[in-house]
């Protein structure tokens, strides 16, 4: 009898920490995609809601750890039902944008400290506490499986969710289900605790471990620094790839299911580190693809394969993880009362790797230095690792280890100052923000002219030739025989053009503008227009030329909202073309917007242009809901005059417009895709669209 209970105790205990687990996972693409509209959908709300995640993820072990120490069940019991409360809240009323301020980091943290705050901390210290209880109801060692099952529920709720959930769901009805979820969780926490709360306060100052040692500080210092190194590596390799090997949407997913299998790993075979000969393949194997990669993003103007270079920079993540994972775990406390401390600091370590590189970097250095720096501090704590001796089996060759470890850091450190070398050359500009790493390039690369590019990554926002035949013509996807030139050249006859444009790059779509025209730039980015108007010269030609030209800063769709109808001949959808597609721009909301700007037989026009997702089908229901024709435009490449292949999408309640000559030759029918549903600011899903 007292076996079973046993046993029907601890499938108890592990179907709370499974669903706590899964639930916290989902919670975070729900918020943070609730939070795209409010701040303009870039790629940086996904880093900072990483770090925001890692920082509650902190704070609820840092909860768990002193309700370890003093329990305090009425109040655990108190917040239990608060977050309940919290979460059906959230689920009725979402986020307002009165939550966003000027600053969109300290915004972000305040909206999802308002919104899912108190259910992230039940959920993030259910692990760490439980396992403590369990610990203390069997009498027996501390059930470190228990959180290899946690991030088994986490891998199994990142695979879901753009598989399943988002395709199939609308973000309300997402809402819905994860707070009647979370609902039931809250009462089975509630029992456990209820069920617990004697076992506390019988075992509250009577630890008796006299067999167990204390952690030397050492340990404790690891226990911090290891999860560090970790976390920096996913938050640098997932921005490198996103940004400079493929910038594909959803492509974070496999780097942080790389990061949780490598956390399972660790924990479910804590000895694994300990063993010589896998201790020693994995440092081989660790210093092989840091040498190899730290070689290769050296060579910052040079890329590789997008299906190899996303292989090799996985397997170093999983190979730099496992190791500080392993290594983290192979110091583990055995005292249970020193377990909640050590998940404590592998939080604090895993929140701090976030912070160095999804904030603190771009603060510090113009420069994207985040994977050499990533990769320093992985080689330092190998460095450390077998200097102290800590976790090393008998049979390690220690000293060779040290040298080994030392000549790798010291490497990857001169790395970092060589790579900085290689950025300032032919760079006359390089700023990073909240909003991307922008560069700056020039080069001699036509006779006896020179090309400035502006880049973010991988991504080309604007190119100019500056010689005499092509300064002032339009190049890369916006050439005279592109669909936007197409359509600026035969939407209004000889008569003054007005032209909205979201997405300002380089300003090459002011190639355009003639005496009368009127051309009205929105950009998110506030470090673009200084660029734009001081290393480029299509603005200042056509303010020249008698075009008048304005930037307005902010989320082009907020301030469209907010602005009288403009009266727009053409306005320019131009944001699609990188790796965080900023779905709300692409809406029927967003369309009704767009269209009360418009003047009567006005033009939308979408630079569909990518390599990763196909838009055409939902711009093509886009344009159907809000009574419009949609028509595709691809045009060639031409390197001599640095034009680039493009796909244009041109949308219009205007037939006649399609039936002009010049229209009617270039245009093709869209292709449907049956598989892809009407966007809306409550449902989205890039999955069907993407290219496999």
């Amino acid at each position: 009898m007292a076996q079973s209970r046993l046993v029907e105790s601890r499938r108890l205990f592990g179907c709370t920490v499974f669903l706590g687990s899964f639930l916290l996972f989902l919670v975070e693409p729900i918020a943070a995609k609730q939070l795209l509209p409010l701040f303009g959908g870039s790629a940086a709300v996904w880093i900072t809601c990483l770090v925001f995640f890692q920082t509650a993820l902190l704070c609820a072990y840092l909860y768990a750890h002193w309700l370890a120490r003093h329990p305090q069940w009425q109040l655990h019991l108190s917040l239990l039902f608060f977050s309940a409360a919290g979460a059906i809240f959230w689920t009725l009323h979402g986020l307002s944008e009165a939550a966003v301020t000027d600053h969109p980091v300290f915004a972000i943290f305040a909206a999802l400290t308002v919104s899912i705050g108190l259910p992230f901390l039940i959920l993030g210290a259910t692990s760490p506490l439980l396992q403590v209880w369990l610990a203390r109801r069997e009498t027996g060692g501390i059930p470190y499986r228990l959180y290899a099952l946690s991030n088994l529920a986490s891998l199994l709720a990142l695979a879901v969710y753009p598989t399943l959930i988002e395709p199939n769901f609308t973000l309300h009805t997402q809402r819905m289900a994860w707070s009647c979820t979370f609902t039931a969780f809250v009462l089975l926490f509630a029992l456990l605790t209820w069920q617990s709360r004697t076992l506390t306060d019988r075992r509250d100052g009577q630890e008796h471990e006299p067999e167990a040692p204390p952690s030397p500080r050492t340990h404790k210092l690891l226990w911090l620094l290891l999860p560090m190194a970790a976390s920096m590596q996913l938050s640098a390799v997932t921005s490198y790839l996103t940004a400079n090997i493929a910038p594909i949407p959803l492509l974070w997913i496999l780097p942080l299911a790389v990061y949780l299998i490598t956390l399972i790993v660790a924990f479910q075979f804590p000895s694994f580190a300990r063993r010589p000969a896998a201790r020693s393949v994995m440092t081989r194997l660790l210093v092989i693809m840091l040498a190899c990669l730290g070689y290769m993003i050296s060579k910052v103007d040079v890329t590789l394969s997008m299906i190899l270079g996303i292989l090799f920079f996985l397997a170093e993540l999983f190979i730099s993880c496992l190791f500080c994972h392993s290594e983290a775990t192979a110091l583990r406390p055995q005292r249970s009362s020193e377990s909640t401390l050590f998940y404590l600091l592998f939080a604090a370590g895993g929140a701090l790797g976030s912070f160095l590189i999804g904030i603190a970097a771009p603060l510090l250095f113009r420069f994207n230095f985040d994977l050499a720096l990533a990769f320093f501090a992985t080689a330092v704590l190998g460095l450390a690792v077998t200097w102290s001796g800590e976790g090393i089996s008998e049979g390690v060759n220690r000293w060779s280890q040290r040298v080994l470890w030392t000549t790798v850091s010291v490497l990857l450190l001169v790395l970092v100052f060589l790579m900085n070398t290689t950025y300032q050359r032919n760079t006359p500009v390089a700023v990073r923000n909240f909003y991307g790493s922008l560069r700056v390039k020039q080069a001699i690369q036509f006779p006896g002219a020179m090309v400035r590019t502006l880049s973010n990554g991988s991504i080309q926002h604007g190119t100019q030739i500056f010689s005499p035949a092509l300064s002032k013509s339009p190049t890369t996807y916006y050439a005279e025989s592109s669909g936007i030139g197409l359509a600026l050249r035969n939407c209004c006859e000889t008569r003054p053009r007005k032209i909205g444009v979201i997405g300002l790059g380089a300003g090459t779509l002011a190639a355009y503008g003639q005496a009368g025209d009127q051309i009205r730039f929105y950009e998110i980015n506030p470090a673009v227009a200084p660029i734009a108007h001081n290393l480029f010269t299509y603005i200042r030609d056509a303010s020249q030329r008698g075009a008048q030209v304005t930037i307005v800063e902010g989320d082009a769709r907020t301030s469209l909202a907010h602005e009288p109808p403009q009266g727009f001949d053409v306005l320019v959808v131009d944001a699609f073309s990188g790796d965080a597609i900023p779905l709300h721009l692409l809406t029927t909301e967003a369309v009704a917007v767009y269209k009360q700007h418009l003047a009567p037989g006005g033009i939308l026009a979408f630079h569909i242009s990518n390599q990763h997702v196909d838009l055409e089908p939902e711009v093509m229901l886009l344009a159907k809901a809000a009574g419009m024709k949609a028509m595709r435009v691809t045009s060639p490449i031409n390197e001599d005059r640095g034009e680039f292949s493009a796909t244009w999408m041109l949308a219009s309640a205007n037939e006649s417009f399609f039936d002009q000559p010049a229209i009617f030759n270039r245009a093709v029918e869209p292709v449907e895709n049956p598989k892809v549903r009407l966007w809306t600011d409550d449902y989205s899903s890039l999955l069907p669209m993407l290219h496999w």
